[in-house]
């Protein structure tokens, strides 16, 4: 828009012209009206890459889109553990936006992992909100820098792909603003993204397009967001509601259907027009921004410099699991072998909206070629899941001679993908096979496990070394190879728990037990909060990660003024490698009043170190980050008392801890369910009423059905 203020502008728009302007004029874009000098915008999917789409356009990547740089998914961005390099990942894809004229880039997801198998888990950052919500923050601000704007999503409890578009969520009031709206807060506040996009999913019994509460109250009275809140594609229920709640843009817009209901109220008195002129200002205020202030065009080679940039992140978000006898790093690839057709054909981003088409593509295969080009390879399975005994003897073959084994094994996107969720979290079927017959005649297998979720992983007495490559992006084939030579030293760490199994979830047993309404028996108890709680054992846990270095942590000194924290402590690598730790701070408190987890993670930061190096670093703790929610009195309070600060390597194996004393209020015991103070078995529906208030298994109304069908025939 060229200078003209926008209350004039409103001011000459007729009522349709308004409520047109709020609807989405194509699949991608928004109404342009070139006689108020308003331009249109291009949106597009983009947590990982952009997805742009310049032909027929759909929510579920099914349609071809235009090459870009596929960066590592969120699962592996968040093993980073690394700000600053999430956030040159976001200015990466705001230059490609700006390249490619693209507006508003929709991400990033910050939505919390409630459960392992949530099928769109790998577009998500972790099971802990203040890890999510500050990467989030880093992506954002990368972008945004561009003059391109972002989107974040999926505002909120949008936890679980089945039913994901009438799923009702009961969440106690802490739950939600200690753990599942925490992540967006810090996002929104630090961030500051240019819009917020709304899910699909009711919480509450309201949809989320009309829910006041999350769109006025608490996003925009109590956080301060003031750009654009748009919804997902289709997720509109009631426009009017919508308008009054706060919903700027309909996308992809219902073909004028909410546009004449919208116009009618307001002519039949029913919804004030100053709700849509509000909305009309919002929108427009958005678009001047996401049209003026662009950055340039970027140079030419810019899609080779983001492959290098995916490649970084790749190596550095990457976690070693396991490596018995110090097997890797491979010190030369002449004796090895590899087996497993993830190595030839790379599983390296998820299934949906994200997918990307890459502007290169390295395999596994290709990767270690670059080392040694005669390295024998053997197909073992069908990404397929069909079982073959033929494919499984050769790699055995090949296997026995061998050695040592690289056997690239994980979950294909069958598995995982938007729009389901997962039925176990074991690997399928014929890559156990494979793994269970290559074990018996070689023991000296190294795993390379690629997906984007917790996966059970029973078998790794089996095998001498695991590294997860998670979801790497294009370039991953690469840093999987410098990986497993040495020539990067492993830093990630992981962003979610392993379990043992899928039953020692707390909220295994009820996840989908009720698709309709997803009640949130558990409360803040999801991911290591729970585990660490209750002192069950799990696989690999929240944070853990190896390194083929070794470091050390001492000399920890806390400096307290009033709730401002300030940790410092000197880091060392011992070891004989250059490396990266990851410092992680962690919050128990000792106060004994209301429930909460044991501990928390409340600051982190990794520390690049050169062999024999060591450097004291310091970290901020706030206010917040002892805070609690008081849920009678609507308001954030410090129980008085004990809490130790506590340094991890992980959230099981602490290894500096101080206590500090705070002032605040006076402790308090929960009046709720003992459960919530024991954690002893399964919170059941009574339990659970304890914090909710009455409720019931309520059954989808008609009107819903209605919606959902729809949203389906758009």
């Amino acid at each position: 828009m060229k200078e003209i203020k926008i209350s004039d502008v409103i001011s000459q728009m007729s009522l349709e012209e308004k409520i047109k302007l709020c609807s989405g004029a194509g699949f991608w874009t928004t109404e342009k009206m070139e006689q108020y000098q308003i331009p249109e915008l291009f949106m597009c999917d983009g947590p990982h890459g952009l997805r742009k789409q310049e032909g027929a356009g759909d929510h579920l990547g099914l349609n071809a889109s235009v090459k870009t740089t596929c960066f590592p998914t969120a699962s592996l961005a968040a093993s980073t553990f690394n700000q600053e390099l999430i956030g040159e990942m976001g200015k990466a894809i705001g230059r490609e936006a700006v390249h490619l004229g693209v507006n508003i880039v929709l991400g990033p997801g910050v939505n919390m992992k409630r459960n392992p198998l949530c099928g769109r888990n790998f577009e998500y950052y972790s099971e802990d909100p203040y890890l999510a919500g500050k990467l989030g923050s880093a992506w954002i601000q990368g972008v945004e820098s561009q003059g391109v704007g972002t989107s974040l999503k999926h505002f909120a409890l949008n936890n679980q792909e089945t039913k994901r578009m009438t799923t009702d969520v009961l969440a106690d009031e802490r739950a939600k603003r200690e753990y599942y709206l925490a992540p967006f807060e810090i996002a929104v506040k630090e961030g500051k993204p240019t819009t917020v996009m709304c899910a699909y999913n009711k919480v509450d019994g309201t949809y989320c397009s009309d829910n006041a509460w999350l769109l006025d109250q608490v996003l925009r009275k109590e956080w301060g967001f003031e750009g654009a809140v748009i919804t997902d594609w289709g997720a509109m229920n009631d426009r009017n509601a919508a308008f009054r709640a706060g919903v700027e843009l309909e996308m992809p817009g219902s073909m004028g259907f909410f546009d004449k209901k919208a116009a009618q109220a307001v002519r039949q008195g029913e919804l004030d027009e100053k709700y849509i002129d509000r909305s009309v200002e919002r929108l427009l205020k958005v678009i001047d921004k996401t049209t003026k202030e662009r950055g340039t065009d970027p140079e030419v080679d810019l899609f080779e410099q983001d492959h290098e940039l995916a490649q970084r992140i790749a190596g550095e978000g990457a976690v070693l699991l396991k490596n018995e006898d110090n097997i890797l790093p491979l010190k030369e690839l002449n004796h090895l072998t590899v087996i497993g057709s993830l190595a030839e054909t790379p599983r390296y981003q998820g299934t949906g909206s994200s997918q990307v088409i890459p502007t290169r593509l390295v395999s596994t295969l290709e990767g270690l070629g670059q080392y040694n080009d005669q390295i024998d390879f053997a197909k073992g399975y069908w990404v397929e899941d069909k079982m073959d005994a033929t494919l499984i003897e050769e790699a055995v073959k090949l296997a026995e001679k061998a050695e040592q084994v690289l056997l690239c094994i994980g979950l294909t996107e069958i598995y995982e993908s938007e729009g389901f969720d997962r039925p176990h979290m074991k690997l399928p079927r014929n890559q156990l096979a494979l793994l269970d017959a290559v074990a018996k005649v070689n023991q000296r297998i190294i795993v390379l496990l690629f997906g984007g979720s917790a996966v059970e992983t029973d078998w790794d007495g089996q095998v001498k070394a695991i590294l997860h490559m998670q979801l790497s992006g294009q370039a991953g084939g690469q840093a999987a190879a410098d990986l497993l030579v040495g020539k990067i030293n492993p830093s990630g760490r992981l962003a979610e728990t392993y379990p043992f199994k899928y039953e020692d979830v707390i909220n295994s047993s009820y996840y989908l037990e009720t698709p309709k309404q997803g009640v949130y028996r558990e409360s803040l108890y999801c991911g290591y909060r729970y585990f660490t709680s209750t002192g069950k054992r799990v696989r690999y846990p929240f944070g853990y990660g190896l390194s083929y270095t070794a470091f050390d942590c001492s000399d920890l000194e806390i400096k307290q003024e009033g709730y401002h924290v300030s940790v410092t402590l000197k880091v060392s690598n011992t070891g004989k490698t250059d490396g990266a730790e990851v410092v992680q701070i962690y919050v128990r408190p000792q106060t004994k009043g209301v429930f909460r987890p044991k501990r928390e993670l409340k600051a982190f930061t990794k520390v690049y170190l050169k062999a024999g190096e060591e450097r004291c670093v310091t970290l901020q703790l706030e206010e917040r980050s002892f805070a609690v929610y008081n849920t009678s009195e609507k308001r954030w309070m410090v129980e008085a008392g004990d809490y130790d600060i506590e340094v991890g390597k992980n959230c099981e194996e602490i290894v500096l801890t101080k206590r500090i004393t705070l002032k605040g209020e006076t402790p308090v015991k929960s009046s709720c369910s003992e459960w919530y103070y024991t954690l002893d078995g399964i919170p059941d529906q009574d339990d659970f009423a304890t914090l909710y208030g009455p409720y019931s298994l309520r059954d989808l109304p008609v009107k819903a059905v209605i919606q959902w069908k729809i949203r389906s025939w758009r």
